[in-house]
């Protein structure tokens, strides 16, 4: 009678697509390795099993015992956590850590730039920490995210530029610069309340969001996080058909349409939001269910 590690070595085998032999053989390491977006540099299958178990942060003493097994059945697994209550949406950690880079480059560059409010240009408001816009958050909201995280005399310079766009924020930035967020101050009120409230944005406007990998969940809500959720007019027709692309899970189809987007921008002037894009429809289309526990975070 086959052991049980046999038994869940051939459904490993079967659910990636090679021979079921129960033994983690070259053929099996490669198609795991080739998942993880690894490659196979030799033919030894004692450095493939070791270059797997590292893949997977396990010991990689080359024995893949029960430990190496319940990592890769967690790195294959076809469904993700269920949400709990308050939450919206599983994203990959490596997602997250791009819609930061995305809006703020480093911690370094950070403290460089955005420690005071900017104003970002065209119909932008206010920005402080991690992309908040204050041009577009109410009294209540601005003291709920940031009453606990800055003094009372910054809070009310915040919020006396609140609802202000355009050439009215431009305006009105002068005073407001005094204020300083030290980058973990923005940190928190990015893991806190600006990333749980845009994923349930991403969630209302893309029905089914939640069932996609968590790459593509995270490259959505980093769209929507840039974009908004408004999908009126010819400048949003692609978010528009991103709607039904999501609900029929096509991946291929949505990051057509992320690159579509690059149309709107002057790669001279807005090359940075044409790399985005560019980057958020990869993350899109090279999505898959193949992650690890550890590299998930529900929110």
């Amino acid at each position: 009678m086959p052991s049980s590690l046999t038994t869940r070595i051939n459904n490993i085998q079967s659910s990636i697509g090679v021979t079921q032999s129960g033994v983690f053989d070259n053929a099996t390491c490669i198609e795991l390795l080739s998942r993880g977006g690894k490659t196979a540099n030799t033919t030894d299958l004692k450095t493939l099993i070791k270059m797997v178990q590292r893949m997977v942060n396990t010991d990689d003493d080359g024995v893949p015992g029960s430990e190496t097994v319940t990592k890769i059945e967690a790195l294959i697994a076809p469904v993700l956590p269920k949400p709990p209550a308050g939450a919206s949406m599983v994203l990959s950690k490596k997602s997250i850590d791009a819609l930061i880079a995305f809006e703020v480059t480093s911690k370094a560059f950070y403290e460089q730039k955005y420690q005071s409010p900017i104003w970002p240009g065209g119909e932008s408001g206010v920005t402080i920490g991690i992309g908040y816009d204050l041009g577009f958050y109410t009294t209540k909201q601005i003291t709920e995210t940031w009453g606990p995280l800055v003094s009372a005399s910054d809070l009310q310079l915040l919020i006396s530029v609140k609802g202000k766009t355009g050439l009215n924020a431009k305006a009105a930035l002068p005073p407001v610069k005094q204020v300083k967020i030290p980058f973990d101050t923005a940190i928190r009120a990015f893991h806190f309340f600006t990333l749980p409230e845009f994923a349930g944005k991403t969630k209302r406007r893309y029905p089914g969001v939640q069932k996609l990998p968590p790459d593509a969940q995270g490259a959505l809500v980093s769209l929507v996080y840039n974009r908004g959720t408004s999908i009126e007019g010819d400048r949003r027709r692609e978010m528009k058909n991103i709607i039904n692309l999501v609900a029929a899970e096509n991946l291929n189809g949505i990051a057509t349409q992320i690159r579509n987007m690059k149309r709107l921008w002057d790669p001279q002037k807005q090359g940075g939001l044409i790399t985005r894009r560019e980057k958020e429809a990869q993350m899109v289309e090279n999505a898959s269910f193949n992650i690890l526990p550890e590299d998930q975070v529900i929110v």
